[in-house]
């Protein structure tokens, strides 16, 4: 199920490291298609062709998922684009995941895999799940509380809806929860909820929270297979000891280009610093899906709009601050990240 962010040190952001799986942007996609709205010029925007999305090793970074994700909510107009995006999945959206979930022995063991191995899902949310009273419940929780509240709400929709379309998937499409509830206020419309989920639905809720019906938690899965299961979860181990030493190297950098800012360690510095030679490090960020150059870009945005949340500092203080070489130049900048002025941005008419 889900993606568990990379943990944010001083001075640094997660956002800026591509560490997700782009599932949720290759199924949003063609559901913001059939609203009228492609997609693609979004995606180019923030450094994703089609060429890129149809690699199965892309990772993208949590700010470009966002900044798509927010675009598409601008476009179609759909308050409810969440809903649909999660409905419209499918297992194999999940990749090695999809398979030991349908492998899996009950439905309660298909969720405790899905979060144990949730940095491989792609999700954009953090997941845990456990029995209590009501029955076997399953969280989310926003990984930044700052983030942009609709992209936010999308995001539990999606969560949610995902999970209950899966479900029916493999294990039957009379599964219905005992109750869904979202941390978000009630929209105009509550129906698209009620009907997708078929259960009482609670807005304005302390988190967001699924309950599983205890006899569906226990249910045995139809494709349930042991040897099976065992096989893809060991492959999947692998893959997530090797998705954490990527994380920690792009943390490293970030840590080691936001605490020298605003001086830019070079690449052959770094190299040094972390005792590899240059063509090891270039070929580590490679399997990232990311560069240094793409590395040091983000750690800058990410000052920069630091900076622009604050009143006092002057444009050439954030120029200088931000490590560029003068105003021009980070008025360049802003303007490929988000298509206005640093002026305009700081005044609110782009959100960084």
């Amino acid at each position: 199920m889900p993606h568990s962010p990379v943990p944010t040190q001083p001075g640094t952001s997660r956002s800026t490291s591509a560490t997700i799986a782009p599932n949720i942007l290759r199924c949003l996609s063609p559901v913001a298609e059939r609203c009228g709205v492609d997609l693609r010029p979004e995606l180019s925007r923030v450094g994703l062709d089609e060429a890129m999305m149809r690699s199965a090793a892309l990772r993208v970074s949590y700010r470009q998922g966002s900044a798509v994700i927010r675009r598409a909510l601008e476009l179609t107009g759909d308050p409810h684009l969440g809903l649909w995006v999660g409905a419209a999945q499918h297992l194999t959206s999940w990749g090695l995941l999809g398979f030991a979930l349908m492998a899996a022995g009950t439905l309660r063991e298909a969720v405790e895999t899905g979060v144990r191995f949730q940095n491989l899902s792609g999700a954009m949310v953090v997941w845990s799940a456990g029995p209590e009273d009501a029955g076997y419940v399953l969280r989310t929780e926003l990984p930044d509380p700052a983030l942009d509240p609709t992209v936010a709400v999308f995001l539990a929709e999606e969560a949610f809806a995902s999970v209950v379309a899966l479900t029916r998937l493999s294990s039957g499409q009379e599964f219905a929860p005992s109750v869904v509830e979202f941390a978000f206020p009630a929209t105009r419309d509550t129906g698209p909820f009620t009907e997708l989920f078929r259960c009482p639905v609670r807005f304005g809720a302390v988190t967001n929270r699924l309950v599983f019906p205890t006899a569906w938690a226990g249910r045995p899965m139809p494709g349930r297979d042991p040897v099976t299961y065992a096989s893809v979860v060991e492959i999947l181990e692998e893959q997530a000891a090797s998705t954490r030493d990527r994380q920690d190297l792009l943390e490293v950098l970030e840590i080691s280009i936001a605490q020298s800012l605003p001086e830019v360690p070079s690449f052959v510095e770094q190299a040094r610093r972390h005792a590899l030679s240059e063509r090891t490090l270039r070929r580590r960020l490679a399997e990232c899906g990311t560069t240094y150059e793409a590395v040091v870009d983000g750690v800058r945005r990410e000052r920069v709009e630091q900076l622009l949340r604050r009143t006092e500092p002057t444009l050439r203080d954030v120029a200088r601050q931000a490590g560029f070489s003068d105003v021009r130049a980070l008025r360049r900048a802003v303007h490929r990240w988000h298509g206005v002025t640093p002026a305009r941005l700081r005044g609110g008419a782009g959100e960084p």
